[in-house]
């Protein structure tokens, strides 16, 4: 059983890095300058910290997508009855990281996708894992990657990552922003976030800055 699971998931590593060597290719002929993806996955603050590490991403901002602009407001969100998801918006120059690098990034390292509407300590419709996607190519993207990622039995427990279209992001309220560099020593941060972090480090030192 034990070597059905590591075959497969070798497999999936295979799927990966060809996925990743087509886009390379692809983004050497004709890439944007920079492109967005919004990922929701628990708790924005970690989230945040895991993408400012991650080499080729020039800004993450925190906020909220899913729902209304009237109800983008922590107080609401934080009902869990906003629609809204806690997520986070990452600009990244696609000639240096991409968008299935973040993918695995998000899977990995920043959150686990097989907690349903919750993360950690953390639970609430506003804490499900959900990809935002921003282009019809990101969606494919996303849904050949998770397809993978289960034929991989990586997990024990399914993926319950949604993925939906970007209609709207909205910015977190001001403290919310960069939380982590601003607060390293709360005590939320050094037990859920900080182990992200270190993961990233670990799991993609070509990645991390």
């Amino acid at each position: 059983m034990l070597g059905n699971r590591l075959i497969s998931w070798y497999r999936f590593i295979i799927i990966v890095c060809m996925m990743l060597g087509i886009s390379a290719l692809s983004n050497a002929a004709v890439s944007p300058t920079e492109q967005t993806a919004v990922f929701a996955g628990g708790c924005f603050w970690g989230v945040d910290a895991v993408f400012k590490h991650v080499k080729g991403v020039s800004e993450v901002q925190s906020g909220y997508a899913g729902g209304k602009a009237a109800t983008a407001h922590y107080e609401q969100v934080s009902n869990g009855n906003s629609g809204h998801a806690e997520s986070v918006r990452v600009r990244f120059n696609p000639n240096q990281v991409t968008y299935q690098q973040l993918l695995h990034v998000f899977f990995t390292v920043a959150h686990d996708p097989t907690q349903l509407n919750r993360q950690g300590p953390d639970e609430g419709n506003q804490y499900r894992s959900v990809i935002f996607y921003t282009t019809i190519e990101q969606q494919n993207i996303a849904q050949a990657y998770i397809k993978a990622l289960t034929a991989s039995h990586k997990f024990d427990s399914p993926i319950v990552t949604q993925i939906v279209p970007l209609q709207q992001f909205y910015p977190a309220e001001k403290y919310h922003q960069n939380y982590l560099a601003f607060h390293p020593a709360d005590p939320y941060i050094i037990i859920n976030d900080m182990p992200k972090l270190k993961r990233l480090r670990n799991q993609f030192p070509a990645l991390n800055q």
